[in-house]
């Protein structure tokens, strides 16, 4: 692909105002099929006879561009007619933009010009062929997005007019082309105003009653040169303004500058994070806007739902709705950290904690798959794994839970869908990871000594205002080498390799740990000594940790580390009662703290809005993040019991063995596995028996109390 193509570029540099390009052609006779293959430095729209090409936003989406740089193929045959003319808008995007609001990713250097490259292969009814590249024969002008970037938003003036001039040839190098991997970025749900009110300070806000990922369509009457300005928000104060201070340094602003008459406008090449908007100019009085005119378009990486639930609390139901927008609204082809303020990288740390509940709710594998090549693209050679991928930060030390990410990941990938390929991908990675541990730790056997930033991140028992909790950076990093070693184990066997030296590492690694923590002193801390196999008695640790929590007032006090496994360390060492106990307490610091405030995603801080209104922080205080959402899998694989079998992984067989609660008078789990429909549910009976139903398309052992039933496919009643 593109042997004759080159890299173009405009002959001017244009600074902030995005350039389109143009190639006029004429087909020769009838056309049997036409595809055009493309990609770009910056996000692309392409057009022909002004229509658009293909459905994909924010193409060629986000990957390491110096190894591996998406192109796509669109099958344009319907588009085209006799004469045509190719456009493709080039925005600023994740190659070219501001991306982390505190770092210069060019370091100096620079601003990357803006390329693209492109083949249109033709064929025709005759069985003759032809074939049209991008060379200097196209052109290129400045175009009517005047202004685009990912946290500023748009500045698009709708009367500009393009004056076209020729293109030179770009330096950019071919070798890290490869054809699209990932998930496309599309347009999913479009939702009309939930209502148009004046806040207090008397400025016009939208509500559009979900707190989304995309951006605004709207429809105006205008005459040329009148103004529409719009900004973004995802909540209100406590006193029912505007509010925007979250979003830190990110702008988030659509601004557009109208042409003559009836027309309709939506960003091409940005995305915000927002549920309000606020109409701060528009034609006439902002006071007077139609919300009819106006509907947010949800915009995400096409995963197909497969996880559902359903229980007896509508404060419950609302957090699964919760968690699900999260997911949609933070897996924007690579899993960012929320959608909103000046940030939006891959980090590691949330994605491998939420990664369990990403698998049951949407089909994601190709989702990851893209993205741990990714991470092994940017894997240093001593096998150093950066705290976000694409790695934009340029960390100096990894971290534990973050980088581990590179174990777990591909584990919990193959184990939900049973691809072996992911494994054969990064077992590689997955080892390096293990020997970046083994270099530049202090202590054999454990991880001590190097830089440990985030610990358990946002944890609830270390002082007030800290971002970092109280459990022991050293236990963690400890906890995890063991863990990864473990995992790197079960690939090995899995891909028939040798793993006897890690099975030695393994035993050493758990060895040192039981002797140098004794004491574990925080939830965190108890709970992944019992998730991770490593506390010498399970059972006791549960109930220190049950206890600990009765002492703490039945409260949580766990943050991103620990939180994915507190529930699990208490149900699986008898306490099952705590673990409901704190998935259905209302109160700070709880899952449904936020639903009580009338959260629709998941929060980034338990308490991100307080008790008294007061907002959590200005700088780090996201309303749609979804780390937190990782409950969602104690719910399926504990409460309704659908859980993989390691030994025939892609649940070729499974396991269900619900745990119900009376506090529940009933709750349903459905998953779409890649064996079918597995569908769990339970419900308490006037009589106080509990009615099982029970769906599965494979073998199943099913685990009732204290009984064990074996099924094959079919739908049961117990």
């Amino acid at each position: 692909m593109f042997e004759s193509a080159v890299w173009i570029q405009p002959s001017q540099q244009m600074g902030r105002v995005c350039p389109i390009f143009r190639k006029d052609f004429s087909l020769k006779g009838t056309v049997l099929l036409t595809v055009l293959t493309l990609t770009s430095a910056g996000v692309y729209e392409a057009r022909i006879n002004g229509e658009r090409v293909g459905d994909y936003i924010l193409a060629p989406g986000w990957t390491v561009y110096e190894q591996r740089h998406q192109y796509q193929s669109y099958d344009v045959t319907k588009l085209t007619k006799r004469d045509n003319t190719l456009t493709v808008l080039l925005g600023e995007g994740w190659f070219r933009g501001r991306l982390a609001g505190w770092v210069d990713i060019n370091k100096g250097k620079p601003n990357l010009p803006a390329a693209l490259i492109a083949q249109l292969d033709i064929i025709y009814e005759d069985g003759q062929a032809e074939t049209i590249v991008s060379d200097l024969s196209w052109q290129a002008a400045e175009s009517a997005l005047r202004e685009n970037d990912f946290y500023d938003g748009e500045f698009y003036d709708a009367a500009f007019y393009a004056a076209y001039a020729p293109v030179i040839e770009s330096p950019a190098a071919k070798d890290a082309l490869i054809p699209q991997e990932g998930e496309r970025i599309i347009e999913h749900e479009r939702i009309k105003p939930l209502e148009c009110f004046f806040t207090p300070k008397g400025e016009t806000v939208i509500d559009f009653g979900q707190n989304i990922t995309g951006y605004v369509e709207f429809t105006i009457d205008a005459v040329a040169g009148e103004r529409v300005e719009i900004s973004h928000a995802e909540v209100l104060d406590a006193a029912g303004n505007f509010y925007t201070e979250n979003y830190t340094n990110a702008k988030a602003k659509l601004i557009y500058l109208c042409k003559n008459g009836k027309q309709t406008h939506k960003p091409p090449l940005t995305f915000y994070g927002f549920r309000y908007i606020r109409i701060d100019e528009f034609p006439g009085d902002p006071g007077n806007v139609n919300p009819d005119d106006f509907t947010a378009i949800v915009v995400h990486s096409d995963i197909k739902r497969t996880g559902y639930l359903l229980s007896s609390n509508p404060m419950l139901n609302q957090l699964f709705s919760n968690i699900i927008w999260g997911q949609k609204g933070n897996f924007l082809d690579v899993p960012i950290c929320g959608p909103q303020r000046d940030e939006r990288l891959g980090w590691t740390g949330d994605a491998q904690v939420f990664i369990r509940a990403a698998t049951y709710n949407f089909d994601v594998e190709r989702f990851f798959v893209k993205w741990l090549k990714d991470l092994a693209a940017c894997q240093g050679e001593d096998g150093f794994v950066p705290d976000v991928i694409p790695d934009v930060l340029q960390n100096e030390y990894a971290n534990a839970a973050w980088g581990d990410a590179a174990c777990i990941c591909p584990w919990v990938i193959y184990l939900a869908y049973g691809n072996k390929e992911v494994l054969q991908n990064q077992f590689e990675s997955m080892k390096m990871w293990l020997k970046y541990i083994k270099k530049i730790t202090t202590v054999e056997d454990l991880w001590i000594g190097s830089a440990q930033r985030y610990g358990d991140w946002l944890g609830l028992d270390s002082f007030v205002g800290s971002y970092k909790g109280a459990s022991d950076c050293d236990f963690i990093a400890s906890a995890y080498y063991a863990y990864s070693t473990s995992l790197v184990i079960k690939a090995g066997k899995a891909l028939s390799q040798d793993v006897n030296c890690y099975k030695s590492q393994y035993e050493r690694a758990v060895k040192a740990f039981r002797e140098r923590f004794l004491v574990y002193r925080t939830q965190t801390e108890h709970a992944i000594a019992i998730y991770f196999d490593l506390a010498p008695d399970r059972r006791l640790t549960g109930d220190s940790l049950a206890e600990m929590i009765r002492q703490n007032g039945g409260k949580l006090s766990t943050g991103f580390v620990g939180t994915p496994y507190l529930l699990h360390a208490l149900s699986s060492t008898g306490h099952a009662d705590v673990a409901y106990s704190l998935l259905l307490r209302e109160e700070f610091p709880s899952w449904l703290f936020s639903v009580k405030n009338g959260a629709t995603t998941v929060w980034e801080h338990w308490d991100s809005i307080n008790e008294k209104g007061e907002f959590w922080s200005k700088d780090m205080n996201s309303f749609n993040h979804y780390a937190y959402g990782a409950v969602a899998e104690w719910v399926y694989s504990v409460a309704a019991g659908i859980q993989a079998v390691e030994a025939f992984p892609g649940f070729e067989k499974a396991v269900i063995a619900p745990n119900p609660d009376p506090r529940l008078s009933f709750l349903q789990a459905r998953v779409e596995t890649r064996r079918g429909v597995i569908e769990s549910k339970w419900r308490y009976l006037a009589n106080g028996k509990i009615r099982y139903e029970i769906i599965t398309p494979v073998d199943t052992e099913l685990i009732l109390g204290d009984k064990t039933y074996t099924l094959s496919a079919g739908s049961y009643v117990f």
